[in-house]
């Protein structure tokens, strides 16, 4: 069943204006998800969709998705949807899903300690996603995961990789020490990094930090090691989705030769 919306006071639109901010997506225990490619992910994830949303003059996207029957569908107009969506173009469609309660398992996972740019943190998870880690952990510091720019910049990967928001990081690194599975803190001024990957084990959990500031004291100290990307030129460091990019796949490249020496592909 189809209702159609054409106030900016209605309560549903009210619910999902607020669901810009973190403070709405936490009270309504909600975040919405724009654009086709998007939604398309977001449909056929594991998330739990709550309302589907389309513009009066977006008809022909209604036909490309096989709704759940007992899916709530709004109709509104493209003003309307112009005051929902974060975008300043809004594709014609959207849909509210459920807050996930997701906690993160497996052997190869990356923590990010404070990291508040959401276009990095975005870039992270759809690299991380991309290079087969098994989930990502965030510090209460971090951008959130379920935010406009955060879920653009990941291309729809924050529906492939479980994502484990943490009140304590330190806790859940000890957490995870304890499994038997190597903290790496990414650092300046550590030991070189592709020189102390080869005597890790294959398992790990690599911890990227705030873009300022580095990583918190509390998290280094329950640190395995703290290594560091050379830096051959000029540059004093990398962006923080950069640097993580080139240490994820590092990791997850790491094979032995015929003698048994580990070596990088």
């Amino acid at each position: 069943m189809t209702e159609t919306i054409t106030s900016l006071h209605n309560p549903h639109v009210m619910i999902w204006r607020s669901l810009k901010d973190r403070k709405g997506r936490i009270e309504h225990n909600a975040f919405m998800v724009e654009g086709y490619k998007s939604v398309t992910e977001a449909l056929n994830s594991h998330f739990t969709p709550l309302a589907f949303i389309l513009s009066d003059d977006a008809d022909h996207l209604h036909e490309s998705f096989p709704l759940p029957p007992d899916l709530p569908c709004y109709r509104v107009t493209p003003h309307l949807l112009a005051q929902i969506c974060d975008t300043k173009t809004p594709q014609g469609i959207c849909c509210v899903m459920r807050l996930p309660q997701q906690k993160v398992q497996g052997a190869h996972l990356i923590a990010l300690d404070g990291v508040q740019d959401p276009g990095n943190v975005g870039t992270i998870l759809r690299t991380a996603d991309a290079a087969g880690l098994d989930g990502i952990l965030l510090s209460n510091e971090c951008a959130d995961v379920y935010s406009p720019k955060v879920l653009r910049a990941t291309m729809g990967s924050v529906f492939h990789l479980p994502c484990e928001r943490t009140a304590s990081l330190p806790e859940r690194l000890e957490q995870i020490r304890a499994d038997g599975i190597p903290v790496i803190a990414s650092v300046l001024g550590g030991e070189s990094f592709f020189h102390r990957i080869r005597s890790l084990p294959d398992a790990f959990c690599l911890v990227i930090g705030n873009e300022g500031n580095g990583i918190s004291d509390a998290v280094r100290a329950v640190s395995t090691c703290s290594l560091t990307l050379p830096m051959r030129g000029g540059a004093e460091s990398l962006n923080a989705g950069v640097a993580a990019g080139i240490m994820m796949y590092a990791l997850t490249s790491r094979e032995q030769d015929a003698d048994g020496k580990e070596h990088i592909l």
